[in-house]
């Protein structure tokens, strides 16, 4: 019988190379203690009543990308002052310098977002981070690195999300077998990262109750955002955000790409 892979489990007193490399052979890796309850209160809290807001279909179409009964909102860096730590954190900074700081001048925020899977939601279908940029040919070179923040409890049965260890490295044609699919099961206040060509998707939800999580994705200083962050954080409220926010989401040129004239700013 083969053996079903593991996902390599940290804590965030550990330090060094040992967490990068494990996500480089595995792809993914959850890192415990990384956020507080308070920190998770504070989110929460500044993000309820846009989460509340936030549509839910209940009739599921298994061909949508996003399965039906789930909450999902974006535009974290504005709505919330306490994703910041998040976004910034030092653990995160060091897995984004080593593994997509060899291709790019400069990292950016890629995705931020809230999500929720509700009872009865089903599972989504594997993909991989990186499926936007067809452009390079599978395996791709690291373009994105992924971050999963457990604002609840993971478990397999709320829906914990599924991963394939060990798929960055396969060919285009290589299918997921269902020995080889791990569900990402982690206590509220871990982080589960994965690189970009790392198949994966939210697990279905059979419990009773939400599972709440925060994506934090970062991607390459030349490549287009898949979130829009200079329209989800706008001149006007980014120039009220720490520079190191303002940076991270993209304001920054990348070498030659990125320029603006000032004056045109200045002037509205």
């Amino acid at each position: 019988m083969t053996a079903k892979p593991e996902i390599p489990q940290f804590s965030a007193k550990d330090r060094g190379p040992q967490i990068a490399d494990a996500l480089s052979e595995a792809g993914c890796v959850v890192i415990r203690d990384m956020i507080d309850a308070e920190s998770i209160a504070q989110i929460n809290a500044e993000l309820a009543p846009t989460m509340a807001a936030a549509r839910v279909d209940d009739k599921d179409d298994p061909t949508d990308f996003y399965p039906a009964k789930t909450r999902r909102i974006t535009a974290l860096m504005a709505r919330s002052k306490g994703s910041h730590k998040m976004a910034l954190d030092p653990i995160v900074k060091d897995l984004c310098d080593h593994h997509l700081g060899p291709n790019c001048e400069r990292y950016h925020l890629h995705v931020s977002a809230a999500l929720e899977i509700g009872p009865g939601a089903r599972e989504q279908i594997l993909h991989r981070e990186e499926d936007p940029f067809t452009f390079f040919s599978v395996p791709r070179p690291n373009l994105i690195l992924a971050t999963m923040w457990a604002m609840s409890d993971f478990t397999k049965e709320n829906g914990a999300t599924l991963l394939v260890p060990g798929s960055h490295r396969w060919p285009a044609d290589r299918k997921a077998e269902p020995h080889e699919v791990v569900s990402a099961e982690m206590p509220q206040g871990s982080m589960l990262v994965w690189l970009g060509g790392t198949f994966h998707g939210a697990g279905a939800n059979t419990s009773d109750g939400w599972r709440y999580g925060i994506i934090l994705t970062y991607s390459l200083g030349w490549l287009r955002q898949e979130e829009n962050q200079y329209l989800d954080l706008p001149p006007d409220i980014a120039s009220k955000m720490p520079e190191e926010i303002r940076d991270l989401v993209g304001y920054p040129m990348h070498g030659a790409l990125g320029f603006f004239d000032p004056t045109l700013r200045a002037a509205h």
